[in-house]
């Protein structure tokens, strides 16, 4: 089995009718659950091997009692008030604990049933349901749920709770690898993951970085996104520079060099994806009051190109 998961298509807004489900967007890392022959398996999209990283949903999936899966879904924390935080993800890899949970919103291979990733998505979520039901997880596997229709309802609930949004998905489609409009989602906040180009010094009391010089690829170059100077704790500043020290090059990675920002720049090599919160994009490309919210590590940075809503036709 090969983990080719759906990808959704970034949209203004919800779809309403009654032929979309609707799922809250999780805020952890995306995986698929591969048990073969009693092995388990977790892979990221891009297809790294995360099976290490979380022991605990490894041993929940082989207490399902198959021989043969192939599970879609999301590793995450869940907090006291019941949203995912991918900053209590980062602290449980150092510190653990028992809040770790796999949300499970597909299921593309079970047993012998080959075609099951080509039967409506609404038909596999009700096989996934019933496995999970009858597997002996203790918590950690669950079943992510939706709603029917409603969904600009939906997402102002969503975002009423302070989530990131919700994904959209045609009920009665098929499994579709690859960025489809099949699957829509719809966010409650600016959020962009953006390729890190440079740095500037810290200026006054502060420590480690001053801004980090950002960029999104267009047109066989990297562009330039503009500065990200907050979201930065001290010890995030200082563990983060070290790390962009470690790729710093002489020469700016941005076409065209970027003008204005003094001579206390630092550029690096453009490897590190960084996943932006702002405002709004500027007409000449570039994100407004951006915060840093933290390093995707299971995104490539050749892939990080401007996300623009776009403008789907719903039949």
């Amino acid at each position: 089995m090969r983990y080719q998961p759906q990808l959704a298509t970034l949209v203004k807004a919800a779809p309403d009718g009654d032929e979309w489900l609707h799922e809250i967007k999780y805020d952890g890392y995306r995986m698929g659950c591969l048990v073969e022959g009693g092995r388990v398996k977790l892979v990221s999209r891009n297809g790294k091997d995360w099976t290490d990283a979380f022991l605990p949903i490894v041993a929940a999936a082989r207490e399902l009692g198959v021989d043969r899966a192939l599970l879609d879904g999301e590793a995450a924390i869940l907090t006291a008030d019941g949203r995912t935080s991918f900053q209590a993800l980062q602290n449980w890899f150092s510190s653990g604990g028992d809040r770790l949970v796999y949300f499970a919103f597909d299921l593309l291979a079970l047993e012998g049933e080959a075609q099951l990733a080509a039967r409506p998505l609404e038909d596999r979520k009700e096989v996934l349901r019933d496995l999970l039901a009858a597997g002996a997880s203790g918590g950690c596997l669950r079943f992510s749920d939706h709603v029917v229709g409603s969904g600009a309802r939906f997402l102002r609930a969503a975002c009423g709770r302070g989530l990131e949004g919700i994904v959209s998905k045609r009920r009665g489609d098929p499994h579709r690898p690859g960025r489809t409009t099949g699957w829509l989602k719809s966010k409650c906040v600016h959020r962009q993951e953006l390729i890190i180009g440079g740095f500037t010094e810290p200026e006054g009391a502060r420590a480690g970085l001053g801004a980090l010089l950002v960029g999104y690829h267009e047109g066989g170059a990297l562009r330039f996104a503009g500065k990200v100077g907050t979201g930065f704790t001290q010890a995030g500043a200082l563990g983060l520079r070290k790390q962009l020290d470690a790729i710093e090059s002489d020469e700016c990675p941005f076409t065209p060099r970027p003008a204005g920002l003094g001579k206390r720049v630092h550029w690096v090599r453009p490897r590190l994806v960084a996943e932006i919160e702002f405002g709004e994009w500027t007409g000449d490309g570039k994100v407004r009051h951006a915060s840093f919210q933290r390093l995707r590590r299971d995104k490539r940075a050749r892939e990080v190109v401007r996300d623009r809503p776009r403008k789907v036709r719903l039949e």
